[in-house]
């Protein structure tokens, strides 16, 4: 079982300080990865549902500190030398592929080949509008824009059309040291989002949060996958708890979970240090 922390470019972990010994005290504990989280802004007074709390609202303050994700992990990846660099999630629809290509290559490459791209089609309808970009086109732009991705990725130049972006041939460089192409992770916790992933995802990452609604969901995932003659097992999976202990990890490797994640024990430097080490030591040293 590998081990992610989620949230490594919130709050305060949005400040050098703090990030840098976010991202080496995760690397010193053995955990495997760092998530970093996206909205490029938050709607004053938004009205839209947040779909993972039972309050329908973000946990935290419409002015919470939330860097640009793959900023914040270029800068993690240069204080670490084997710590994955995962988003989680990058809202790619509200993003034109063509720079999501050329940054996500350039992280790749400073990072010797360290990056996870972790892609959602958005929740928050206000944030669409502030951009210009229909709310109601999130999933059909995403999947077009994960084609695209992997066409500007491939060593040859070929020309791309779809309904949302189109070009003749273009030389799209650095390409990913990963071959051939970053891994893409599809977040999402509903039956569109495991059919989603069934069709175009390197891996899963549903946001449930246990063990029953996450078997649910990858019950729907097989089903897809052997609609299109799909191997489930292609596809990684990563899910989410606030709680780990062994027997937990253990219920997770069972239903085919390769990667766990958790939230920050702490939000300030000694209360990090201690809660990821107390960790290391009861969980991870112990599998």
């Amino acid at each position: 079982m590998k081990f992610g922390l989620m949230y490594a470019n919130a709050g305060p972990f949005g400040y050098p300080d703090n990030l840098k010994h976010l991202a080496r005290t995760a690397e010193e504990v053995g955990l495997e990865s760092i998530w970093a989280v996206e909205h490029v802004v938050i709607p004053v007074g938004y009205r839209s549902v947040y779909p993972y709390s039972p309050s329908g609202r973000i946990p935290s303050p419409e002015n919470l500190p939330l860097p640009d994700p793959l900023l914040a992990l270029t800068f993690a990846a240069a204080v670490t030398t084997k710590l994955r660099l995962a988003t989680g999630i990058l809202l790619l629809p509200q993003r034109h592929p063509i720079y999501v290509a050329k940054e996500v290559a350039t992280l790749d490459v400073l990072s010797a080949g360290r990056l996870i791209l972790g892609i959602g089609v958005g929740w928050l309808r206000e944030e669409f509008e502030a951009l210009g970009i229909p709310f109601e086109d999130r999933a059909a732009r995403t999947a077009e824009a994960v084609r695209a991705l992997r066409s500007l990725w491939k060593e040859t130049p070929e020309p791309f059309a779809g309904k949302f972006f189109r070009w003749p041939p273009l030389e799209s460089n650095p390409k990913p040291v990963q071959r051939p192409g970053v891994p893409i992770v599809v977040g999402g916790h509903t039956r569109l989002a495991a059919r989603r992933a069934a069709r175009y995802g390197d891996g899963f990452f549903p946001g449930v949060d246990t063990p029953e609604k996450l078997r649910d969901v990858l019950a729907i995932l097989g089903e897809e996958c052997a609609r299109l003659g799909r191997n489930p097992r292609e596809i990684e999976i990563t899910a989410g708890r606030a709680a780990l202990d062994l027997d937990s990890v253990r219920r997770y490797e069972d239903l085919g979970v390769a990667r766990l994640t958790l939230p920050p024990p702490a939000f300030d430097p000694d209360g990090l240090h201690a809660g990821l080490h107390e960790f290391g030591d009861r969980v991870i040293a112990r599998l």
